[in-house]
């Protein structure tokens, strides 16, 4: 059995992933006019309804996708993204209070800011933004932040997920697509009221 992830290697991934994901999360805004109150509920619903096509991709293998790291890390990815667009509308800005967030929803780790801001000053890279390519466009950067995944893939099993049917479903081969994406979407949803949730300070849904 591999020994479990440390907190210092998932704070430096997280960090790499806000770093990236930034750019995206500010050109991806919603629109300026919206109100407060419906601000989360666009990511959750308008950003997802087209990240989670990209995260069920990989359910055209059927159930092999679980016996690869693509599946959690390309829907750990399409995550990352909407769980910082709601960090972005609550004005969370500091990276140890966003990657706090990330560690919180996506891989059920009590990791508070406090906690992360010694990890950052002690990180060092092993990553180049040289080696994972210099796209800036929205599969591109999904695909970046999934291979960085990739490093704590063993972490990710606590992602938020859809309903079971639905999971059951995307195990078949080619159909599964149309239960993976529905199993991503209800993942993604519950993504974005997780994190809404926690930086409101009320009860996180189940």
């Amino acid at each position: 059995m591999a020994p479990p992830i440390s907190d210092a290697v998932v704070v430096d991934v997280l960090r790499r992933i806000d770093r990236l994901t930034g750019p995206l999360v500010r050109r991806l805004g919603r629109p300026p006019a919206l109100p407060q109150a419906e601000r989360d509920q666009w990511w959750a619903d308008r950003v997802s309804g087209v990240a989670a096509g990209i995260s069920a991709a990989p359910r055209f293998a059927g159930k092999l996708a679980d016996l690869l790291p693509l599946q959690n890390t390309v829907g750990t990815a399409v995550q990352c993204l909407v769980v910082l667009g709601v960090a972005s509308e609550h004005g969370v800005r500091e990276p140890a209070e966003r990657i706090s967030l990330l560690t919180r929803v996506l891989l059920d780790r009590d990791l508070s800011a406090d906690e992360v801001r010694p990890l950052l000053q002690r990180a060092k890279g092993t990553y180049l933004d040289e080696a994972l390519g210099s796209g800036r466009g929205v599969f591109r950067t999904l695909w970046r932040v999934a291979r960085l995944l990739g490093r704590i893939d063993d972490a990710l099993d606590s992602r938020p997920k859809g309903k079971r049917r639905f999971r059951l479903l995307s195990n078949l081969p080619v159909v599964g697509v149309a239960g993976g994406y529905a199993a991503e979407r209800g993942g993604l949803r519950k993504a974005a009221a997780t994190a809404s949730a926690i930086l409101e300070g009320r009860p996180v849904p189940a």
